[in-house]
This record gives structure tokens, sequence and C-alpha cells, in this order.
């Protein structure tokens, strides 16, 4: 491994974070707020660590291995985390450190659990709108993926990027848009940052302030969930905000290859796509079974009902985990379809979490493709998505990932019990935590937060959410003894 070139990179990337906190700087400019100083102390500490490791460890150019890839990438997420905490935790706004990392691990990996919005202490409206914009900036920042944004300019520093797309674009059929990794990394913030510039624009001219809109575009872009008011979504009391944000949850998690070939190709190849007709049919579906559930035991037959089940459903589909109810209320069947929803995510190549619908597709066509061998013994049944025959190496390491994923599941869930914390609880929040959803369910629940869970329990869900945000084996191949080998 490149050592030398590896620090080199997280320098630069470093420099990049630092730079990006002066626009949180500027947002304490406009409303004169006292969280300034620690934000310039913050870019400061940030960029001179970034410019020490880029300068000393400058070296010829190289082509990185797929081994440094995945050292660059899941080292980069890690420094990223420890130095997006220091904004919060300098002014004060979160008084721990730990709590500090949890709140930016929560923010880069889109997960949105926070340890903010406790209805007596900690309410969010009290903190400084500067830390309450680089909040929601951590999910503008890890939404796309910095480590895809980086490969757009490494090539200026002497790097080749195609290992760290393949370590961050790790879904079971990721292809690359164009033949050149730079290119599609561009393409891919490009559409990224449309859709985020777009939603801003509706939002604010549907009632919210423009700190507002943009915090919640980054929040909803992301599928990230981290709002600037303690009642989330639900706070602003407008059903057309709500429609919208379910629109672009929608279209966050949709596979950005098929916005890249609607806007570049102008050709509308979503309803052709099978990951997206399943995906469609899943959110219509539940959304029906969910409104009609709450409809009968709770709001009646109405236009509301089913704004809030399609919301609650887009939110978790999605693994955005912004609320407008709390569904901790809702019937016992309405709780139980919302617990499955915490491991399905949305689409590949989407800024969703969990396990995502592509997997999920494929697990169940490889069952019936058992079945089949098992009736006819002698038969040859190709497993197809779509009319792509998928070979057996990616069938192979989507049920690994499949199994890994459930494994992660119930030990952290376990441990989290351990820890003295309720059944129901530990278990979502597990679910959660690896699915980069944000809320659960018992103490927290959409209502609920993070707060309360003791250390070494915020420190593992850190890690749980590192795991989850970048597919598991990118983290875990750094567990093997032979991927230290020469």
């Amino acid at each position: 491994m490149h050592f030398k070139s590896i620090f080199n990179i997280l320098g630069a990337i470093l420099v990049f974070l630092g730079i990006s906190m002066l626009f949180s700087a500027a947002w304490s400019v406009y409303y004169g707020e006292p969280d300034l100083i620690p934000i310039i102390k913050s870019t400061i500490i940030t960029i001179t660590v970034g410019l020490i490791l880029f300068i000393f460890t400058k070296s010829r150019k190289i082509e990185l291995t797929i081994k440094d890839g995945y050292a660059v990438v899941s080292s980069a997420w890690l420094v990223m985390a420890i130095f997006s905490a220091l904004p919060a935790y300098i002014s004060g706004a979160i008084p721990t450190y730990t709590d500090a990392f949890f709140e930016a691990m929560s923010g880069l990996t889109t997960t949105g659990a926070s340890i903010l919005g406790h209805p007596s202490t900690n309410i969010i409206e009290n903190i400084p709108h500067g830390i309450l914009f680089w909040r929601s900036f951590t999910h503008f920042i890890g939404g796309m993926g910095i480590i895809v944004f980086s490969i757009a300019i490494l090539p200026l520093l002497g790097f080749g990027g195609v290992q760290l797309f393949r370590a961050e674009v790790a879904g079971p059929l990721a292809d690359k848009l164009t033949p050149r990794v730079k290119q599609t990394a561009k393409y891919l913030w490009g559409i990224y940052v449309g859709f985020v510039i777009i939603e801003t624009l509706i939002l604010k001219l549907e009632g919210m302030t423009w700190f507002d809109s943009l915090c919640h575009s980054f929040g909803t872009m992301a599928t990230g969930g981290f709002s600037t008011k303690s009642a989330s979504i639900g706070f602003f009391q407008s059903p057309l905000i709500e429609w919208t944000i379910i629109l672009f949850m929608f279209i966050a998690a949709t596979n950005f290859s098929l916005h890249f070939i609607f806007l570049s190709r102008r050709k509308f190849g979503y309803l052709k796509d099978s990951e997206f007709q399943f995906y469609l049919g899943t959110a219509l579906t539940l959304t029906i079974i969910i409104a009609v559930n709450i409809s009968i035991k709770l709001y009646g037959f109405n236009l509301d009902t089913v704004r809030h089940s399609a919301f609650t459903i887009m939110s978790l589909l999605s693994s955005t985990g912004y609320a407008t109810e709390d569904f901790e209320m809702w019937p016992s069947f309405s709780r139980t379809i919302i617990f499955f929803l915490f491991f399905i995510g949305g689409s590949a190549g989407s800024t969703t979490g969990a396990l995502k619908i592509i997997r999920t597709m494929l697990v169940f066509k490889y069952l019936t493709v058992e079945v089949r061998r098992l009736i006819h013994p002698k038969g040859v049944f190709p497993l197809t998505i779509g009319k792509r025959i998928i070979p057996d190496n990616v069938i192979n390491n989507t049920l690994g990932f499949y199994l890994f994923y459930i494994v992660i599941f119930i030990f952290t869930a376990i441990l989290f019990s351990s820890l003295g914390i309720d059944v129901i609880t530990a278990t979502t929040a597990s679910a959660s935590a690896i699915g980069n959803m944000g809320p659960g369910l018992g103490n927290i629940g959409p209502m609920d937060n993070w707060g309360h869970f003791p250390v070494l329990a915020k420190w593992l869900a850190s890690f749980v959410m590192l795991l989850g945000r970048l597919e598991i084996f990118t983290i875990m191949v750094l567990f093997s003894r032979s991927f230290w080998r020469k």
C-alpha cells in the first residue's frame, strides 16, 4: 500500500472540508450569532492539519491500487467525522465530543440520528444558525459521497480515481455512466446539486425561509433527515411543503443513472427499469395499506391521512427519516410494516441507505430459481433482472452481503441490549444505524432522539452507521489479515 499517497489524499480532503465550513460562518455573520469564532477556529484547525498532511506527503504521481482505494475511502469518512465534530463541540452547542462526533458521523453518513431535539434540553431551535447549517451541510457532503467528489479533482493531484469509485459505489450493478471516472463524478454531482437548487427554490416559494429551505433540501436529496426544527417537517403545518418533500425524497431514492439518462439523452427510461418498477410499486402499495389501516384506527378517510401515510412510507423507504406524524402512536400493523421498511431502502445508485431494492429483488429471484432447480434438476435457469443475466460472482456477493448485514444487525442489537437499552429500542436502533435511517421505534421514535444512549452505545452506533454507509465490505476488508499482506 502507498501510505504516503493515502495521507496526501486525506490531507487534500481535509483542506476542502475546512474550506466548506466557511459557508456556515457566512450564516453566523448574517444572523449575528456567537458561533462565528468557533466555526473559524474549526476551519483553521482542519485546513492546517490538512495542509500539513498534504505538503509533507507529496510524492511522485502514481496509480492507486485497489487496497489504496479501500483504505482512502474508509479512513476519509472517519477523519471527516473527527473534524466535522469540531464546530459544534468548540462552540458548546454540543457539550461533549462523543455527542458531537455522533452528530457529525450521523450527518456525513446521512443517517439523521440526532442527540438534539429533546423537549426540555438541547432544543434544535436554540442551536445557532451557523452550527445548524453545518449540521445539514454534512448531509450535502455525504449525500453523493465526498470520495465521488474527490475523484473529480484527484487527477489534478496526480492520482487516478477508478479504485476510489469502485470502493464508494459498491452496489451489485454499479456501472460508470461514462468511460472516464472524473467525468462520471462531475455528472453525478451536477445532477445532485441541480436537484438541491430546484428544491430550495420551490420550498422558498412555499413559505420556508432561505435558511430552512436550503437545509431541508440538503436533508432531502441526501436522504439524511436533519431538520432545523425539533418537530421536523411537521413544524411547518403545510401540506404543500410535505408533498414537495415527498416528491424529492422519491427522486433522491431513485437510481441516479436513470436521472442521468433522462437529463442527458432525453430518454424516459424509468418505467423500463425493473428496480424502479419494484420501487414505485412498493411505495404505492405500502402507502395505500398504511393509509387504510390508520384511517380505520385513527384518522378516518380523508386526504390528510393519505398524505401522512405517503410521507412516512417515502421517508423510511428512502431512509431520509423526516417526520410529520408520530408513527409510534399508529396501530401495531402499521408499526410492523414500518419496522421492515428499515431494511428495504431505495434504489442502488441513489443516496439512500439500507439493503437497496435491487439486492432484495436478486435474493427473491435466487430463491425462485433454486425452487425451480429442485423441481427440474437438469434444467438451466439463469438468474436475470430485466434482460440482464446476473453473473454468479454478483449473486454470491449479494447473498454474502445480505447475510453479513443481518448478522451485524443482530449482533449490534444484542450489544445495545447489553448496555441497558430496552429490546424494541435496541432492535430498531440497530436497524436504523446500519440502514442509515435516523428514527426508530421505542425511545428513538420520530419525536425522540438518541441523546439518552450510553456513551459506549453512541460510539458503537457511529461505527455501525459508517459500516452501513460504505456498504459493509469496504470497512470489513480492513479487518482481514490478507488485506495487509504484501
